[in-house]
């Protein structure tokens, strides 16, 4: 089973930290296979309102590639910015065919991610990025284990050291290891919060059994709580041109392996003081061309077309895949 080593892979991640990490970007070569369809055996392009465009699975011949958690497009649908929970940034730009169907990736970069002496970090517990912000040149990362949100000036050739911590809100104690800061979104600039950042934990509970979050600044300031139901871990989210919340979670257990959904969750809900939940508008098991869903970005193409950008997590394990995935949102 694809999953079984997953723990395992984890285990040594920890245990087995890269004392040479590359600290500064370095040009990693990436091989490109097509995912042609997004269903096994089918011919199918249309999963309630998405459209599949197409994807990749990408595979890399360097040891520190792979375990990545977060994306950004620095340019809608071309350059792209990410971080991997092993703590390293990663960058690089989408190719796409004639009909803008995604076949690859350009000009792919890794560097290690820099402590606030301007060290490599080496500790697992102090590098697990887990989620990702780009707004001008600021690039705003939470980390998961020990939890901190914390922003970098925007140096794609050579990020550096950070230059701020901000409060993350979210009481320390309610965070558990492991599963704690999974999301980062930024709220729309001209919508009621301003342009906050959010956070959204991924399974640190309250006594009700929903997600811990929190508006990290601006007016709105505060606690939040997101419902959290089947078993799905929120893993990332972007927000809508219309200014809905879009969910990316994923499931996994040994008896049925893996699955994802995308929930929608009405933007006008989204304040302090509030329990969040909203309509599913796509699910997957390991009948569709899936893995450990943990990035999510979300762009408009060239043609006006708002496209869906999923990533997924392979935890530098032989039984995963790197995919790169694409969908065409037609309910805006």
């Amino acid at each position: 089973m694809r999953w079984a080593a997953v723990a395992l892979a984890a285990a040594l991640a920890v245990l087995s930290p890269y004392s040479d990490a590359l600290a500064q970007a370095e040009p990693v070569e990436v091989r490109a296979r097509p995912v042609t369809h997004f269903r096994l055996g089918s011919d199918e392009r249309f999963f309630g309102p998405l459209e599949f465009v197409g994807g990749f699975e990408m595979r890399s011949p360097e040891r520190r590639f792979g375990q990545f958690s977060a994306l950004r497009f620095l340019e809608p649908g071309k350059k792209f910015a990410g971080v991997a929970d092993h703590g390293f940034w990663f960058f690089g730009s989408i190719l796409r065919d004639d009909d803008l169907v995604p076949v690859g990736v350009a000009d792919f970069t890794m560097q290690a991610m820099l402590g606030d002496d301007g060290e490599v970090i080496e500790s697992k517990l102090d590098k697990d990025a887990e989620a990702l912000d780009i707004s001008g040149d600021v690039a705003t990362v939470a980390f998961e284990r020990r939890a901190r949100i914390t922003e970098y000036a925007l140096e794609p050739a050579d990020m550096g050291k950070p230059v701020r911590h901000l409060d993350i809100v979210v009481p320390r104690h309610e965070l558990r290891s492991n599963q704690g800061f999974e999301t980062l979104v930024r709220a729309p600039q001209d919508g009621p919060l301003q342009g906050a950042r959010l956070v959204i934990a991924e399974r640190s509970l309250d006594e009700e059994g929903n997600l811990f979050s929190a508006i990290l600044e601006g007016p709105g300031r505060g606690l939040f709580k997101v419902v959290r139901s089947d078993d799905f871990d929120v893993t990332d989210g972007a927000f809508l041109p219309d200014g809905d919340l879009l969910l990316l979670e994923r499931r996994f257990s040994l008896a049925s392996g893996v699955a994802m959904r995308l929930r929608r969750i009405d933007g006008a809900s989204v304040r302090a003081g509030a329990l969040l939940d909203g309509a599913v508008l796509m699910e997957a098991n390991m009948g569709y061309q899936i893995d450990n869903m943990e990035g999510l970005d979300v762009w408009r193409r060239s043609d006006g077309k708002l496209i869906l950008s999923l990533l997924s997590d392979n935890n530098q394990s032989f039984l995963q895949r790197t995919l790169y995935l694409e969908f065409i949102l037609h309910d805006e």
